[in-house]
């Protein structure tokens, strides 16, 4: 059942980037991960949040075979 949950939380989390226009097979955290390294307001204030929960969750979440590449 834990496992069952936490894959239907993933799964939440890339339907929420797919309505955003991202890549459905991406999360947000990683998606804000990358945009956050090319200072996107959006993305920093996101992170930032996220830090509350778990330091440097986004820069962990980046998924680099997922979505756009990570720029730089």
């Amino acid at each position: 059942m834990k496992r069952y949950l936490w894959n239907l939380l993933i799964a939440l989390d890339q339907l929420g980037n797919a309505l955003r226009g991202g890549d459905p097979d991406e999360t947000i955290s990683s998606a804000a991960g990358k945009a956050q390294q090319e200072g996107k307001r959006w993305a920093c204030v996101l992170c930032r949040f996220l830090n509350w929960f778990e330091r440097d969750h986004c820069a962990k979440s980046i998924e680099p075979d997922e979505g756009a590449p990570v720029k730089g």
